[in-house]
């Protein structure tokens, strides 16, 4: 028997979901991720954690259902995962040098009840210039991130200072996310080292 079910393919959102001791089954939802005219990031962010929940609860409704989104936000413009690497490229070379915001969302969905948070972190990026923009994107490590960086990886040595919870940048923010499931019965087992 699973503690519950997570509503993202995100590998991220799985290892801090591991980590926490919890027993899980991955199903990604899918759902519309288009940003609807007129949207703000938060309510972007939010609507996308909320209906990946929704959707799986629908199909499980006696089961505890977690989605969440990340997204970058530089501004008002929502920097989500890149097209293909000179996206890429483009994304870290506007980061460069200036700090941005990261929304991560989170939902549960458990008997029929919604529970949501929204957390924000900030990012100081260091001045980058163009080779070691060049060189971090040719890694192949921004290929599926939003805004085209893995703070827990090598993109570490781009970021000059990070205000706010990691673990939300990295996909999850794991105490905030704790907190949500124990709303709902769930704790974890164990701590993994």
């Amino acid at each position: 028997m699973h503690d519950l079910i997570l509503a993202s393919g995100s590998p991220r959102r799985r290892d801090i979901l591991k980590n926490m001791g919890l027993s899980f089954v991955v199903e990604p939802a899918d759902i519309d991720e288009s940003v609807l005219e007129g949207e703000s990031p938060e309510a972007y962010v939010s609507r996308m954690a909320r209906s990946k929940a929704e959707h799986c609860a629908k199909l499980h409704p006696d089961a505890v259902v977690l989605g969440a989104d990340t997204v970058v936000v530089l501004g008002s413009t929502i920097f989500g995962k890149p097209k293909d690497r000179a996206d890429a490229a483009a994304m870290i070379g506007a980061l460069s040098g200036r700090t941005h915001v990261v929304l991560t969302a989170v939902a549960v969905c458990a008997k029929g009840e919604l529970k949501q948070i929204l957390e924000r972190t900030e990012v100081t990026f260091a001045r980058l210039d163009p080779e070691l923009i060049e060189t971090y994107v040719a890694s192949g490590e921004s290929d599926d991130k939003s805004g085209s960086y893995a703070l827990q990886g090598i993109a570490a040595m781009l970021i000059e200072k990070v205000s706010g919870s990691v673990s939300s940048v990295v996909g999850l923010p794991a105490c905030q996310t704790r907190e949500l499931l124990a709303q709902v019965g769930l704790y974890p087992r164990t701590v993994k080292a």
